[in-house]
């Protein structure tokens, strides 16, 4: 089928303003750059995959105008996205397996109501391991009707023992967000010695939605096989599968790393993550880091949709605090 995309595209000098010289650079509103990249990754992809999900990880504030939960909406982006991931709601937040402070909490759950609200799904990762608070994490999300994962590692690189079958598993075929009623989040396969091995382990679950990456490691991708394979559950009804990719930041193990940076860096790549090795903030609302992003047949959104998935979960969304701080 013929895909007349183009012109449902924002043009990129709209999206990123008149260029992106320094000049301009304590005059950007750094959060609506950021909503402009998630509504032109999303407009790119469902020009492609009319059903293709995007779901953006953190950076809730971005939901109203002002960054306030009393704020206007921001209508352009809530259209863009399907989904709103969030980290550490009722543990992690300052620490595995400690409870988030009420104040934090109530916080982030005021703007995810929002969501919920206003037709976007809200999936929450909470990082505890001891069993006990993981069942309480499951039944205070469920309670808030969002769909929750209590991961057990931080590095996200396992399936967990606990619970034996995934919350609320179900037998149903899934078919869309509104759907899922547990996923698993796994996005570093390393501790599966071979990618045969991660998606045999995968498709032994009942999980209703798989988040991971689109490389088993710097080398490899999954591909459409690979991808249609674990689209099945366990019970043999079907699930989504959702790509990570990362959008804040620049990763020095993607296959667009060029070794010459780390003498020469483009002008739109920043300071490294000191939480995170490898990984290096961006100046996301660039062109040239875009392009890499999506809006080509060589961009890193065009890979994920050539191997199938169902969505993308954009990470590091919350980059605009570190410009706002700098």
């Amino acid at each position: 089928m013929r895909h007349y995309y183009l012109i449902f595209l924002i043009p990129l000098f709209i999206l990123n303003g008149c260029d992106n010289d320094d000049d301009f650079y304590e005059d950007r509103d750094f959060r609506q750059d950021m909503r402009n990249f998630v509504i032109g990754i999303s407009q790119y992809a469902r020009s492609i995959d009319s059903e293709f999900i995007i779901i953006p990880q953190n950076g809730h504030e971005l939901i109203t105008e002002d960054g306030e939960n009393t704020g206007e909406l921001a209508i352009s982006y809530l259209s863009a996205i399907q989904g709103i991931g969030r980290e550490d709601l009722f543990f992690g937040y300052n620490g595995d397996n400690e409870p988030t402070p009420l104040i934090d909490n109530e916080y982030m759950c005021t703007f995810l109501d929002i969501a919920e609200q206003n037709g976007v799904e809200v999936l929450v990762t909470d990082y505890c391991y001891t069993e006990q608070l993981m069942d309480s994490a499951y039944s205070w999300n469920n309670k808030r009707n969002y769909t929750s994962f209590s991961a057990d590692h931080r590095n996200l690189d396992n399936i967990p023992n606990y619970p034996a079958e995934p919350f609320l598993v179900n037998s149903h075929n899934i078919n869309n967000l509104r759907d899922v009623k547990n996923f698993l989040y796994l996005i570093n396969p390393g501790s599966f010695n071979s990618k045969e091995n991660f998606i045999e382990s995968v498709s032994e679950t009942d999980y209703d939605l798989i988040i991971m990456d689109l490389f088993f490691d710097d080398d490899t991708k999954f591909t459409s096989n690979d991808i249609n394979l674990l689209k099945k559950k366990n019970n043999g009804s079907s699930r989504l599968v959702i790509a990570y990719m990362s959008i804040g930041e620049a990763e020095d193990y993607r296959y667009y790393w060029n070794s010459s940076w780390e003498s020469d860096s483009p002008s739109w790549l920043e300071d490294e993550n000191p939480n995170w090795n490898g990984n290096y903030k961006v100046k996301y609302w660039d062109e040239k880091w875009q392009h890499l992003i999506w809006g080509n047949n060589d961009s890193y959104l065009k890979l994920i949709l050539n191997a199938g998935f169902d969505g993308v979960y954009l990470d590091i969304i919350d980059a605009f605090e570190y410009f706002e701080n700098k």
